[in-house]
């Protein structure tokens, strides 16, 4: 526009600010289909055995039906913005669990481990539900980061003190009660590493003295990555736990490399890890005996013993097939006494078969995606590390709990996130997935507003 010679530009309006979904919807019909998958399993598995549906069957869904819609709701109220499959997923991975540990209750009606499973299942929704009403700010558990590892070591060293379990001192049992304090202290560490990471992250990148390919930080700041390594070393030979200390010193690996992009730090920490595992591999009679297994699988049937476990559980993979035997018509209760947990998964790939493995693991990849995706999302750095560490034990723990059952690695006495029996590790991974929806909130709502049309 003109007027008395002087041109006037008029400025376009603003782009109104779009509001970003929150998705809660989605994630409520994800959380009916993962409840009702689970009552399907648990009716198939009465089918199959005694041709009736169980008679139980509508309280198991009813309950893990509550239990999954409060959960739900604390998420709606005090995260509206969360991923929406961190949660549906833990419900399916949890009520799959639940229906494959009925299963083998089935063939071991004097050793029940479903109702008590049930009970903790229960308990870590109650902290996931608590954890997501109370903790506000996840960067809060930055200013408490030494106190974690505190608790984290002391966690670590208390089994020490108590008998051995199946050759490994990674249980406390008093008076009928057991619990694993490794699988609280796992994410005790991840805190403490993301916390400490985020404050080093320049040193760690750009100074001190570079050898080759690798940039070395100055003692003060290696010391603590050389600390945690002796600690792992340590607590695979007190405690003969070569799963434990393999997964805290990945985890602190993942988080080095997370921290400064820096690959060699990849390469220096398998090596570290492959010595380690090496050596005591070699000088620990019980981690040698699964070694030793783990090379010769069909020794004791070649020998005229009978299959072990580790070749009892390749039998019921190869039982499988594709499809699968169907829920409760396979035979992986011959595995023996650690088929509800190191081996559940053997019983998840005879009666679903390939297809069905498939598919459970691609539950953990989404788990696992979801909590990077998480992460990298953030501005804040501690956030970001705290996010990748807690999908990376996820990670971690699957890949050596599946490679130790197929044969790939050497068996760890780990539990498989979710699936199979014990009150702790349920426990805190229903606190991992709990910390994840706290984070990806904070992701998801830092960019609320923000967006143009």
């Amino acid at each position: 526009m003109t007027k008395a010679g002087t041109t006037v530009v008029r400025a376009d309006p603003p782009a109104p600010a779009v509001r970003l979904p929150r998705r809660r919807g989605i994630e409520l019909a994800l959380i009916v289909v993962a409840v009702l998958l689970s009552v399907y399993g648990y009716c198939a598995v009465g089918l199959a055995r005694h041709g009736t549906v169980p008679p139980g069957a509508a309280g198991y869904g009813a309950g893990l039906g509550v239990l999954a819609l409060v959960a739900h709701l604390a998420v709606r109220y005090r995260a509206p913005y969360a991923d929406p499959l961190l949660l549906p997923i833990g419900v399916l991975l949890n009520g799959l669990g639940l229906v494959l540990i009925y299963r083998l209750d089935l063939e071991t009606p004097g050793d029940r481990a479903a109702p008590t499973q049930l009970v903790w299942s229960t308990v870590g929704v109650a902290l996931f539900i608590v954890t997501a009403l109370f903790l506000r700010d996840f960067r809060v558990l930055q200013r408490y980061s030494y106190v974690c590892v505190a608790a984290a070591l002391a966690l670590l060293v208390l089994p020490i003190a108590f008998p051995a379990v199946n050759g490994a001192r990674i249980w406390i049992r008093i008076a009928g009660f057991s619990i694993q304090p490794g699988e609280f202290a796992k994410v005790l560490l991840a805190v403490f590493f993301a916390a400490y990471l985020a404050a080093n992250r320049n040193a760690l990148a750009y100074t001190g003295r570079r050898i080759w390919w690798l940039q070395l930080p100055t003692g003060r700041v290696l010391g603590p990555i050389v600390a945690i390594w002796l600690l792992s070393v340590v607590v695979l030979v007190l405690e003969r736990d070569l799963g434990t200390s393999l997964l805290f010193f990945g985890l602190f690996v993942v988080l080095l490399y997370v921290a400064t992009g820096r690959t060699g730090w990849i390469a220096v920490g398998l090596l570290l890890a492959s010595l380690g595992a090496v050596a005591v591999g070699w000088l620990e009679p019980h981690v040698h005996s699964r070694v030793q297994d783990w090379l010769h699988p069909f020794a004791t049937i070649e020998a005229g013993q009978g299959p072990n476990q580790l070749s009892q559980s390749l039998f019921a993979f190869a039982a499988g097939g594709t499809m699968g035997t169907g829920l409760g018509l396979g035979h992986s209760i011959l595995i023996g006494f650690a088929a509800k947990s190191d081996f559940i998964l053997a019983t998840a790939g005879e009666e679903l078969g390939l297809a069905g493995l498939s598919a459970i693991f691609l539950l953990y990849g989404l788990l696992v995606e979801r909590g990077y995706r998480a992460g990298l999302s953030l501005r804040d750095p501690f956030g970001r590390l705290l996010a990748v560490g807690l999908a990376s034990i996820v990670a971690l723990q699957v890949f050596v709990i599946a490679g130790g059952v197929t044969g790939l690695i050497p068996l760890t006495g780990m539990a498989m996130p979710f699936l199979a029996q014990g009150g702790s590790s349920v426990v805190t991974n229903w606190a991992i997935v709990a910390l994840l929806i706290r984070v990806s909130d904070s992701a998801r709502s830092q960019f609320d507003g923000e967006v143009a049309a």
